[in-house]
């Protein structure tokens, strides 16, 4: 049988945040164990959604290339969206999903500084189509524990 890292990361919580600092009484020892507890929740839930919200984010940053290309004045950065666009994730592999993030999300930037430079009514559903991606984003990192929440 091998535990599940959510489960695990719950027990463990629940231990620290129940029984170890319970048993500490309060002071500076008692809020540090609660702390590393706020901390393991924290990385619980980012475990649980990390794969789906990196998959989710591409996905939506490549649907933003493809319809923002048409729009885009430079030649170079033409190719990029729509190679960025046509484009798939590698694996589900978080670390393989994290480096297609971080690339789609550079390209994002240069995207979003060009159309800024345009003054046009498509340029501008572009940009407002970038900033409903990064508001989603935002949303979709957003912590449900405590104080985070």
């Amino acid at each position: 049988m091998m535990p599940h890292p959510t489960r695990l990361l719950e027990v463990a919580t629940m231990h620290l945040m129940g029984k170890t600092a319970a048993s500490l009484g309060p002071g500076y020892k008692q809020s540090d164990i609660m702390i590393l507890g706020v901390m393991l929740s924290a990385v619980r839930e980012e475990f649980d959604r990390a794969a789906a919200r990196r998959f989710e984010e591409n996905v939506e940053m490549r649907r933003v290339f493809a319809e923002a290309g048409p729009v885009v004045a430079d030649e170079t950065l033409r190719s990029r969206l729509e190679a960025a666009a046509s484009g798939e994730d590698a694996s589900l592999r978080v670390p393989d999903l994290e480096a297609a993030n971080s690339e789609l999300r550079a390209l994002l930037i240069d995207l979003h500084a060009h159309v800024e430079e345009l003054d046009t009514p498509e340029a501008r559903r572009v940009e407002a189509a970038i900033w409903a991606e990064l508001i989603a984003s935002t949303e979709r990192r957003r912590l449900t524990i405590g104080s985070f929440h």
